[in-house]
């Protein structure tokens, strides 16, 4: 978290200077810009509260900054300033989504009351979007560049129709995020969002996941009945086996299906959006994936970027998972100091927005100052890129051994190591290896792994 950021766009020097000498004693951080380019630098750079945007300028006007900004629910309150003959078209920026806008000559009581009100007014949506996102998962495409910018914009474009889409991007690149902005912005938005995580299914146990079943009169619903008339997420659908693919082929076509058990047909009608970290292309010319099923989403498809191509996106994202652990997880105040920013800026961030947000949430965990350091964040850094030897399987003679012997070994190393990542929140846990909780601890259980130690160490090493 951060100081509040104003940003002042004007062509005259001296309104620059004054605003910002005024502003500045009211213990803002301010950044001014004399024109488009420079303010389109500076608000991608520092992600501003507020921005203070003249009318009139020589190359660009401010209503189309204006526009290019006000593009989503992050984006700050705009307040225009206007001089003689403008106060018009003032006025229609207002209705075009500006906050507000101030007359010159600038009085120096109502720009202190406009730009109180302004940042309240952000706060307020920051707390609306903190409350929201508490209650379920974040569906807000965070982040001002470029690459940002276009994906609101297929958001924009797509989400109000109805076709299905194929969302791909590397993992934890905010594949999710997308698919509940889409909702978010489709027709659908009231009715049910179902998510399945195909990766994590066998594959004896995903037709019942899709379809349900009937056994003596019990019915159990699938994944396509529980999502009806809403929006159903297939994730990971490149890891589906093929005689799934055929099923769901079936379903999809004749918007229809029969529950295993049941010779009663089900309809539906959904909006199905897929989802894959795969080439599903190369999965066609191997002959793992049907090329028919595969046409079903491509005509509609969105790229996620990886995180180290919009890495001007991350102070922006560290302000906002910061917010959001804090908020959830009832933590005291806490700030990054700028140079811990530009330090987790300059990553390369494999994991993408996920292993920012597992890092984010490690530091504010082990805090004890109201600052995060660059010290502290650079130890924390080092200490994630450690290899822990210890849940690795022992080299070479471990795989003379029967495989079942091995992938336990696997497993227990891969469950030690998330939960510690996870600081032994079994909820966080589920998400990462996308195990319902009940099956979780089961797993847990027969690898004698217990939960309650892992979040006894985390707690003990940040004493």
């Amino acid at each position: 978290m951060r100081p509040q950021t104003v940003l002042i766009v004007d062509d005259e020097p001296d309104i620059r200077r004054v605003v910002g000498e005024i502003l500045r004693d009211e213990g803002l951080h301010i950044e001014t810009a004399e024109n488009a380019d420079v303010a389109r630098e500076k608000f991608r750079e520092h992600s501003p509260d507020l921005v203070l945007v003249d009318i009139w300028m020589p190359d660009t006007d401010g209503v189309t900054l204006l526009k290019e900004w006000k593009t989503g629910e992050d984006s700050p309150p705009v307040v225009m300033i206007s001089g003689h003959g403008t106060v018009e078209t003032a006025v229609e920026s207002v209705r075009a989504g500006a906050y507000d806008f101030l007359e010159k000559p600038l009085s120096t009581a109502k720009l202190l009351v406009t730009v109180e009100r302004a940042l309240e007014s952000r706060q307020l949506k920051d707390e609306n979007l903190l409350l929201r996102n508490r209650l379920e998962p974040a569906s807000t495409v965070t982040g001002r560049s470029p690459a940002m910018e276009n994906l609101r914009q297929q958001i924009g474009r797509i989400g109000p129709g109805d076709d299905w889409a194929l969302i791909t991007g590397e993992p934890g690149s905010g594949k999710g995020v997308v698919a509940r902005a889409l909702h978010r912005a489709s027709p659908r938005r009231a009715a049910p969002f179902v998510e399945v995580r195909l990766s994590s299914i066998a594959p004896d146990s995903a037709l019942l996941r899709l379809f349900g079943q009937e056994n003596n009169g019990i019915i159990q619903t699938g994944s396509l009945e529980d999502a009806n008339h809403g929006t159903l997420v297939l994730d990971g659908i490149g890891d589906l086996d093929l005689a799934v693919q055929a099923s769901l082929l079936n379903a999809l076509k004749e918007k229809r299906f029969f529950r295993p058990g049941s010779d009663e047909p089900v309809t539906f009608d959904l909006r199905i959006i897929a989802s894959t970290s795969q080439d599903l292309e190369d999965k066609i010319a191997d002959g793992q994936f049907r090329e028919d099923l595969y046409r079903c989403f491509a005509e509609v498809s969105i790229w996620v970027p990886p995180l180290r191509q919009h890495r001007e996106d991350i102070p922006a994202l560290v302000d906002y998972y910061a917010r959001i652990i804090v908020d959830s997880e009832r933590l005291p105040f806490r700030r990054f100091s700028t140079a811990a920013v530009n330090l987790i800026r300059n990553r390369d961030w494999p994991g993408n927005v996920r292993e920012l947000r597992e890092l984010i949430q490690r530091l504010l965990l082990a805090a004890r100052t109201e600052e995060i350091d660059l010290e502290e964040t650079r130890a924390m850094l080092n200490s994630a890129n450690e290899i822990d030897t210890t849940l690795r399987l022992p080299p070479t003679a471990s795989y003379e051994q029967p495989l079942r012997k091995a992938r336990e070994q696997f497993e227990r190393g891969y469950f030690i190591h998330h939960l510690e990542r996870a600081a032994g929140n079994m909820t966080e846990l589920a998400h990462r290896s996308g195990m319902e909780r009940t099956h979780l601890y089961r797993k847990l259980k027969s690898l004698g792994i217990d939960p309650k130690a892992a979040k006894e160490k985390r707690e003990n090493n940040s004493r």
